[in-house]
């Protein structure tokens, strides 16, 4: 019996590549690309962000445009990145919306557009189950005043339930699972705000 270690190695290595060959082969071996920081439009995104004790890896960002105008950066960050948008829909885990404004705008603007991209992504039956989480958040977001640019709106989606800070300040809290994901659609649904944004926060298409 050869008993030679510099052997017994050769083939221990050998047998983990190997067995690395045959996963690789399987698909099991794949894992997603680390997250990296991105500059976009001048704002800088982080590749990671910590929201109440929970580390959010940078699933995507880009940039939202409205005719010639740069309207904010928007970035999803998430406990693992996807491209799978009904995994994003239908998440309760952690996750994290920025949107980093580009120019001045006002909480009713910004809520106006949100309304628009609810009714573009959601049926009349569905906004209708939907009416009073809808009202109350509608109340509280216009209650965040005057927007500039550099300022932070900060969406955070966590077990149904849906938050917003504006310039740091929290603005409020909606518990509804249905509205998380009738939130989300505005800009990962079938009409979002942006087709272009849709597939850079998805992590599908450049970001600039």
């Amino acid at each position: 019996m050869n008993t030679d270690p510099h052997l017994f190695r050769f083939r221990s290595a050998h047998r983990l590549m190997l067995a690395a060959t045959i996963l690789a082969g399987a698909g099991l071996w794949a894992l997603p690309p680390a997250a990296q920081a991105v500059t976009i439009a001048a704002i800088d995104v982080p590749a990671e962000q910590t929201v109440n004790g929970a580390n959010l890896v940078l699933n995507g960002a880009g940039l939202r445009q409205r005719f010639v105008f740069q309207v904010y950066v928007a970035a999803l960050y998430r406990p693992q990145a996807t491209q799978d948008v009904q995994t994003i829909l239908d998440s309760t885990e952690p996750q994290l919306l920025r949107l980093t404004l580009l120019r001045d705008i006002n909480s009713k603007a910004l809520t106006d557009a949100l309304n628009d991209g609810l009714k573009a992504n959601n049926t009349d039956a569905q906004l209708a189950a939907m009416h009073d989480t809808i009202q109350t958040f509608e109340a509280f977001m216009k209650t965040g005043g005057e927007g500039a640019s550099g300022d932070l709106v900060d969406i955070h989606f966590n077990q149904g339930k849906v938050s917003v800070s504006f310039k740091g300040k929290a603005l409020g809290e909606v518990s509804d699972p249905r509205f998380a994901t009738a939130l989300l659609k505005v800009w990962l649904g079938e009409k979002p705000a942006q087709e272009s944004l849709k597939q850079a926060l998805l992590g599908q298409a450049s970001a600039h």
